[in-house]
């Protein structure tokens, strides 16, 4: 049997989440008639948070599944063709771009945005991923709120867990910041910030062995490089040890910074190579939020559309000059 023929499309978006759905929303209002491919987490990383209270227009909060699904919803009314399945292989080097789905589909698409995003890393405890979304979470930004007056641990040794430390101190009452070593990776000027921080203690040389607690968190075991243990009495715990662009397909093809993220050139979503488009968090490592993702995608699709309107243009009058007319869509 020979292989199947690719199916065409004009726009392709890899990965769903508030930057693919909105590229989708404003891709489909422009008449691009894209189609997204939602990958292996449908929805992103808001669909293992629960109430978000910091996106616009939703006064009372919402869930972070619950959201998505919005997203979504408004994709499909707009006229996007959402999918499952997720891209497994690429090939940029000329146009159409080429991406298989699954290891299987082949789709040829004239542009393609993409919006992968980007993955916390874990600790791997059972109790972590149990409670993750109950007292466990990786973005003290987004939850931290909910914590206001209450104690809470971070763990990591970076900028990230430094400015997140330092976001906490300000909201919860206390805040126990756990370090694997006898020093930090953060920058000399956020670690003093920290350690002048009052209401943040600093566990140096320790490890977290267990989350505590069965629907919601109740404290965490940390032990130390000396074999001892002590149980913190905290109700949130924030894992801040970095995160994973998911951008291992695009290796070798699209320029990226030293941990993954895509690079774009500033003002806009274009990376290295024209016609491919990046948006959320696969090529932000700095804000990492759903509006700002949303804002992303929103520019992801006017670049695209910017960038496939001036292909029709130039086509339009290569064929003028030769005295051909553009075949029908």
């Amino acid at each position: 049997m020979g292989e199947k023929s690719p199916e065409k499309v004009q726009l392709l978006i890899i990965g769903s989440g508030a930057a693919g759905y909105t590229a989708a929303i404003y891709a489909a209002r422009a008449n691009l008639k894209p189609v997204l491919y939602q990958g292996i987490q449908p929805g992103g990383q808001l669909t293992i948070t629960t109430a978000v209270e910091n996106y616009p227009g939703f006064s009372a909060g919402i869930q972070g599944p619950e959201l998505m699904m919005e997203f979504e919803k408004q994709a499909e009314r707009m006229g996007a063709d959402i999918r499952y399945g997720h891209a497994s292989k690429v090939d940029f080097s000329k146009r159409p771009f080429k991406v298989w789905i699954d290891e299987e589909k082949l789709i040829e698409a004239d542009a393609v945005i993409i919006s992968t995003g980007a993955s916390a890393k874990w600790l791997g405890l059972e109790s972590e991923r149990r409670l993750t979304g109950h007292g466990v979470g990786s973005c003290a930004v987004c939850d931290g709120f909910f914590f206001r007056g209450k104690d809470v641990a971070i763990v990591g040794g970076g900028d990230t867990a430094a400015q997140d430390a330092l976001y906490l101190s300000k909201i919860v009452r206390n805040v126990h910041m756990i370090v694997r070593r006898d020093k930090m990776r953060a920058s000399a000027i956020m670690q003093d910030r920290v350690k002048a921080t009052p209401n943040i203690t600093i566990h140096w040389n320790s490890a977290i062995g267990d989350v505590l607690g069965e629907n919601k968190v109740n404290g965490v075991l940390i032990h130390n490089k000396n074999g001892e243990s002590a149980t913190l009495p905290v109700e949130g715990l924030f894992v801040a040890i970095g995160f994973q662009p998911n951008t291992e397909i695009f290796s070798g093809l699209i320029d990226m910074d030293e941990i993954g993220y895509l690079k774009t050139i500033p003002g806009t979503s274009n990376t290295n190579i024209e016609g491919i488009f990046a948006a959320g968090d696969v090529q932000d490592s700095i804000y990492r939020q759903a509006i700002t993702a949303a804002g992303s995608g929103c520019i992801a699709a006017l670049d695209a559309e910017r960038y496939l309107s001036l292909q029709e243009h130039e086509l339009t009058n290569r064929l003028a000059v030769a005295g051909e007319q553009k075949p029908a869509a």
